[in-house]
């Protein structure tokens, strides 16, 4: 899969040919060093687009030794305890030490091998950091294209990791053998509470909370309330009041002091029950409750790994059709070479402002073609505008009549004013 070279290429060199030739005996130097200089200014500004690229493998190293640190300090802490306990105890027969020592030295060695294991995922993912980093350093204007290239299926692989098509893109990545280039280990971890939300389990979700729930509890996000609340209606779709009760005390309650207003609507479902066909209350027991979950998991799971919100491919998309926008787009006599024409770019570029056009083109309703001096526009006597080209062959055709596209007015060719561009 290959794109374009970047504009300023061999493309440039081209239409340059003939001023090189009269300036190269004066000014070889400038002519020879025009288009490194123009890519390496491209490659700058493309560098700063990849700050994803870096801080997501980072994010997750942190938080390995985090884990890590965690897992060792709870496993000493308590083996010192321990220590503490037999030492202190008078009464202990020598049998009972040895087999409380035996028990600790062996509490130990389980350490170790995790501090082992640790470290060799730690190992693993500097390695990721540094394979990144020396990939970035690698780019240089002689193999730019080829960088843009694997760019290219970096991205493609992003967009099919947070769509869930997991298996392309591992496909994909190995085919380009780009695996450390992509996040499909991070993903990987986002795929198992995924595919629970989307078996309409909250079990493997609430764990992933647990162990984010500090960085969670920074960011002020209330997903983990979400998933309380949906446990909690599950309940009362299943009938068991009491037990939602129970479960509203226990997990909902430390939440109201924030969250009173929902925790109030979703608590009165004990009164509606499940089959009731009041909107208000209705929509909590519908299944799509739960993909509003999955959704909601995916904007924490980025927001904590550094990740953009939006794909990476929607983002470059929008910045091509941010320049190509224009109220002309939407209108149904959009030519179909505009790619805005189509309506996926139209949703992407729906929330986009319109480019600014410095100069103006007048291209006639009809043809699609530009109206200039040797195409001039002529203005109908309702104040359409339409190119003399399409005018004179509909003329033609009618017996010297005009007939207004949009307004349907019909009038001689001699009615027609021409319009001057200034």
């Amino acid at each position: 899969m290959e794109i374009d070279p970047l504009p300023n290429g061999t493309g440039s060199n081209a239409a340059t040919t003939t001023t090189e030739t009269t300036v190269t005996a004066t000014l070889p130097t400038a002519t020879s060093n025009t288009t490194p200089s123009s890519k390496l200014s491209q490659l700058t500004e493309s560098l700063k687009l990849e700050h994803q690229f870096l801080r997501v493998p980072f994010e997750h190293y942190k938080k390995t030794i985090r884990a890590n640190h965690r897992t060792a300090e709870k496993e000493v802490s308590a083996v010192i305890s321990s220590v503490a306990d037999i030492a202190d105890s008078n009464e202990i027969s020598k049998d009972d030490a040895v087999l409380s020592l035996t028990s600790l030295v062996s509490r130990l060695q389980g350490l170790k091998r995790k501090l082992e294991e640790g470290s060799r995922t730690e190992n693993l993912q500097v390695q990721n950091c540094r394979a990144r980093l020396d990939h970035l350093e690698s780019v240089d204007a002689e193999n730019l294209s080829e960088w843009n290239n694997v760019r290219f299926k970096r991205i493609l692989v992003d967009y099919m990791l947070r769509m869930s098509y997991y298996d392309t893109a591992r496909k994909l990545a190995e085919s380009s053998k780009i695996e450390e280039l992509v996040d499909l280990e991070v993903f990987q971890e986002a795929k198992k509470v995924v595919d629970a939300l989307k078996n309409q389990e909250v079990g493997p979700a609430l764990a992933w909370c647990a162990e984010n729930k500090s960085r969670l509890k920074k960011s002020k996000s209330k997903f983990e309330f979400q998933l309380r609340l949906q446990e909690f209606i599950e309940l009362v779709r299943a009938e068991n009041y009491m037990r939602a009760i129970l479960y509203a005390r226990r997990y909902l309650a430390p939440w109201g002091a924030t969250h009173l207003k929902e925790l109030q609507l979703v608590m009165t479902t004990l009164a509606f029950r499940s089959n009731t066909e009041c909107t208000k209350y209705k929509v909590l027991f519908e299944p799509k409750q739960w993909d509003f979950l999955v959704d909601q998991f995916k904007q924490e799971f980025y927001k904590l790994h550094g990740m953009t919100l939006e794909p990476l491919l929607n983002i470059y998309l929008q910045a091509g059709l941010s320049a190509l926008k224009t109220p002309c787009c939407f209108e149904d006599g959009c030519t179909k070479e505009d790619p805005l024409s189509q309506e996926n770019f139209r949703k992407l570029a729906m929330p986009l402002p319109y480019s600014k056009q410095h100069y103006s083109k007048l291209v006639c309703y009809i043809t699609k073609e530009l109206m200039d001096t040797e195409n001039p526009p002529q203005v109908l006597p309702n104040g359409y505008v339409y190119s003399t080209k399409a005018l004179k062959e509909m003329a033609e055709k009618n017996n010297g009549k005009i007939t207004c596209p949009r307004t349907g007015l019909v009038c001689n060719y001699s009615d027609l004013v021409k319009a001057y561009i200034s």
